[in-house]
C-alpha cells in the first residue's frame, strides 16, 4: 500500500516552498481535504501555462505529468480543458504556481 500525505498538507507544503523561493502560489479550488486529487497549473511570468496531473506509471508510482499546454493561437481551448477537468472531479484541488522552473516544486517527481 502506498503511503500518501493528506492532500491539504501536500498543497500547503508546495505553496510554502514556492513562496519561500520568491514565487506566487495559490489554491484556485479547494478539494477533498485528505484524498482529493491535486491538479497543478504552472506558469512563468504569466506565460508558458501548463496543466499537471498525477498519472499512473508502469512501475506503479504516480508522478505528475504535463497533460496540457496553453498555445497562443487558441488560449480558449486551454481554459475550456481546465473547466471540464474540474467538473469531472469536484473533489480535486487546483493549485496555481507562478515561478521560474515550476517543475522543481511539484512533489512526487515529474515526467
Amino acid at each position: 500500500m502506498d503511503a500518501r500525505l493528506p492532500a491539504y498538507l501536500e498543497v500547503q507544503g508546495m505553496i510554502r516552498s514556492v513562496e519561500s523561493a520568491g514565487g506566487f502560489a495559490t489554491v484556485v479550488h479547494k478539494g477533498e481535504r485528505d484524498a482529493g486529487t491535486i491538479l497543478i497549473l504552472t506558469s512563468e511570468r504569466g506565460g508558458n501555462a501548463r496543466f499537471w496531473e498525477r498519472m499512473p506509471q508502469l512501475d506503479g508510482s504516480r508522478k505528475f505529468t504535463c497533460v496540457r499546454e496553453q498555445h497562443s493561437e487558441n488560449p480558449q481551448e486551454f481554459s475550456e480543458y481546465l473547466d471540464r477537468r474540474g467538473r469531472q472531479d469536484p473533489d480535486s484541488w487546483l493549485v496555481e504556481l507562478e515561478i521560474a522552473n515550476p517543475e522543481r516544486f511539484i512533489a512526487g517527481g515529474v515526467n
